[in-house]
């Protein structure tokens, strides 16, 4: 097995109301970089020597600071992917920046050790949290706050009091953070020459401006876009529906770029490539063509098949309907069991939540 220790994240402690438009679009930022982190192992390697010019890092590993949990080195591996809803540069057709940018969706992806298995869980954006003190990105101490909505640990800190929250929540250790922004998710759509998809019912969204019928469809990523963006139109209307939706359109993702044969074709292998390196802000320890090298060609066995997709086991918050809360027990489930590298139980997101769109995409 390679050695993992490079390429993690570090501190100087031990190891191991109604959406707007905005916010809703900002979700698929996440689930293209999950994607692409699922998926680009399988022959991105070799043309990174041309593309090191595309990568943009961010370096937070500064200001985590030594208060983490211990880095259990099993050999599996453990990535925080969100995405942000800047309104910068070609983001903007999609709304107005108003000032600091949310992270609306959150992924925690685990490697097994061997990385032929993975396990992707969900954090809904409105789950009540306890948000740790964190330091931002110029360095200033931003004070914690209780029963805080968990995206706005991105928008007062940034990269890195994301990270520290999502550490908070699990008791795991980050070993890299990967952030993406959701034009380059329609380009990556684009590039692979669509996304195939069957829907088992109607999906007719007037603010994703989907209009699906029952059937098998090739989604465009103007498309692809409106589906990761629906909600009201689909089970209960709630995020948890939409959040079901992506994992369903990541699966299909992962499944079409085996479909389309890409990592025999070396232009498509390129443009592929050049589509997903500008897409994506790795941390300061995967901003380079050699180590995104490595990091990818230890995922090039993944299958859509062998990645589990649950969301954290959450309710309804008992004081305000219209925010989830973290269910303890069940949520202990799951992060003890990747803390062992082992499979969720199922057992974790019995009596959960769930937005009833399981099945609706396929």
């Amino acid at each position: 097995m390679a050695d993992q220790s490079k390429g993690r994240i570090r501190g100087t402690g031990n190891r191991r109301r109604p959406p707007t438009a905005r916010r809703r679009a900002a979700t698929l930022a996440a689930w293209s970089a999950a994607g692409l982190v699922l998926v680009g192992g399988s022959g991105l390697g070799w043309v990174y020597v041309k593309l090191n010019g595309n990568i943009q890092g961010v370096d937070i590993s500064s200001r985590l600071g030594s208060d983490r949990p211990d880095d259990v080195d099993n050999g599996s591996m453990d990535i925080l992917v969100l995405g942000s809803d800047s309104r910068a540069g070609a983001n903007g057709e999609y709304g107005r920046d108003e000032g600091g940018a949310r992270s609306d969706t959150a992924m925690i992806v685990h490697i097994y050790e061997g990385r032929k298995k993975a396990a992707v869980v969900s954090v809904p954006r409105d789950t009540l949290i306890d948000r740790p003190r964190c330091t931002d990105s110029r360095g200033d101490s931003v004070p914690g706050e209780r029963r805080a909505m968990f995206n706005t640990a991105y928008e007062v800190g940034g990269p890195a009091c994301a990270v520290k929250t999502v550490e908070k929540i699990s008791g795991i250790r980050m070993d890299h953070y990967i952030e993406v922004d959701f034009t380059g998710f329609k380009k990556l759509v684009d590039e692979l020459g669509g996304v195939d998809v069957t829907t088992t019912e109607a999906i007719k969204d007037s603010k994703s401006h989907l209009d699906l019928e029952p059937g098998t469809h090739t989604l465009g990523g103007e498309e692809a876009l409106g589906l990761v963006r629906t909600r009201k139109a689909v089970g209960n209307g709630s995020d948890l529906g939409r959040i079901q939706l992506q994992q369903a359109f990541v699966k299909a993702l992962i499944q079409q770029v085996k479909d389309v044969g890409v990592f025999g074709n070396p232009k498509k292998l390129y443009d592929l490539a050049d589509t997903a390196t500008k897409a994506i802000t790795p941390d300061s320890e995967l901003d380079s063509v050699q180590e995104l090298i490595g990091f990818a060609n230890g995922l090039k066995g993944l299958g859509a098949e062998d990645v589990q997709m649950i969301t954290m086991p959450v309710d309804y918050d008992k004081r305000d309907p219209n925010r989830v809360a973290p269910l303890e027990k069940q949520g202990e489930q799951v992060w003890a069991a990747l803390r062992n590298d082992l499979p969720i139980p199922a057992s974790a997101t019995k009596g959960t939540a769930d937005g009833q769109a399981k099945g609706i995409v396929e």
